[in-house]
């Protein structure tokens, strides 16, 4: 297991923060309590387990292939259906969802190998994960990826009513590999694949996905 490029950094300042603040409140607070102390000790211990658990890149063995779209993200099935992709595609597509709960591992990966052919951030709220309107209406971005074939994917992150900040290391015209990291949404959010008419959904609504590994469609 490794951490998110960010991780790192972030760890070692949540532990110099947990620390701190136990020494202060041991010197200051509960000096004759230790009862209080234990306590605060594994609070801060259960925070920072869940901060490295949260940023962890856990080591996997990656599924590829040329005509699988593979889930960029680890979390839950919420959404399969057809739908009008009016941002790109302007046509009908098969929209796949996932909902990443704060407990998931965030990081983001291509779902399929090929050349970014289109690139978008947009600003926006902070409604829940699961709402409707999230994936039109909160801040993300939208990724189009062309496949060595010619088919399109477009992938959308999409911040939720806690994740705050969406980072993303790709930009039009950059070749890209099935299954790497193409970026990252911090504490719960959503990501949405969308495919073209004829793909075959290979999962079903409540099923739980491991980025890079689920097999979400196959493109025939």
């Amino acid at each position: 297991m490794r951490l998110h490029r960010e991780g790192n950094t972030i760890m070692l300042t949540t532990g110099l923060v947990l620390l701190t603040l136990n020494l202060l409140a041991y010197f200051f607070l509960f000096s004759d309590n230790s009862t209080a102390t234990l306590l605060l000790a594994v609070a801060s211990l259960i925070l920072f387990v869940l901060v490295v658990q949260f940023f962890r890149i856990p080591n996997r063995l990656l599924t590829t292939g040329d005509t699988k779209v593979i889930a960029p993200a680890d979390g839950t099935i919420v959404v399969i259906e057809e739908t009008e992709e009016s941002e790109f595609f302007k046509a009908r597509r098969r929209q796949v969802s996932i909902f990443m709960s704060p407990l998931n591992v965030h990081v983001n990966r291509n779902p399929v190998s090929g050349i970014v052919r289109y690139f978008k951030y947009y600003p926006g709220k902070y409604l829940v994960a699961w709402h409707p309107k999230s994936s039109t209406e909160n801040e993300r971005t939208t990724v189009v990826i062309e496949s060595p074939s010619g088919v399109q994917v477009l992938m959308r992150q999409i911040a939720g009513a806690v994740a705050r900040r969406i980072i993303w290391y790709v930009k039009e015209g950059q070749p890209v590999e099935q299954g790497d990291e193409m970026g990252f949404i911090k504490f719960g959010s959503r990501v949405d694949v969308f495919l073209p008419l004829d793909a075959e959904i290979l999962v079903n609504i409540g099923d739980r996905t491991k980025g890079g590994v689920t097999v979400l469609a196959d493109l025939k």
